[in-house]
């Protein structure tokens, strides 16, 4: 069952965001894992700016597909961090995100209001 819905969804994506760009510097991430953690956080603000009905030049049928790519990201780049570098604590952060994300995407409704 799908319980959230898109303007939801993108809400929770918009206050994330800079949450997970902001991370990296309030924990004491090292370069790599800094840098993968804002380009995380830029994708994901850029998703979440994809919600709105106006202006949006993802189809929505696309969203869910970028959602799911996003969370294999940071899922793999936080796997990856802590191989090369020992930084475990970035990398439970970054793959906390990308589990976040798959939850997030897995329970969202992904359909527009009809309009009137």
């Amino acid at each position: 069952m799908r319980g959230i819905s898109l303007s939801a969804h993108g809400a929770i994506e918009m206050i994330a965001a800079p949450a997970v760009m902001a991370a990296p510097f309030l924990l004491g991430f090292g370069v790599a894992a800094t840098v993968a953690a804002v380009l995380v956080g830029v994708a994901l603000l850029g998703l979440a700016l994809q919600t709105e009905e106006g202006g949006r030049a993802v189809p929505l049928a696309a969203h869910a597909g970028f959602d799911y790519a996003l969370a294999l990201a940071a899922l793999l780049s936080g796997v990856g961090i802590g191989l090369a570098s020992g930084e475990w604590y970035a990398t439970v952060f970054l793959v906390g995100v990308g589990a976040a994300q798959v939850a997030l995407t897995a329970s969202t409704r992904f359909s527009s209001p009809r309009s009137a």
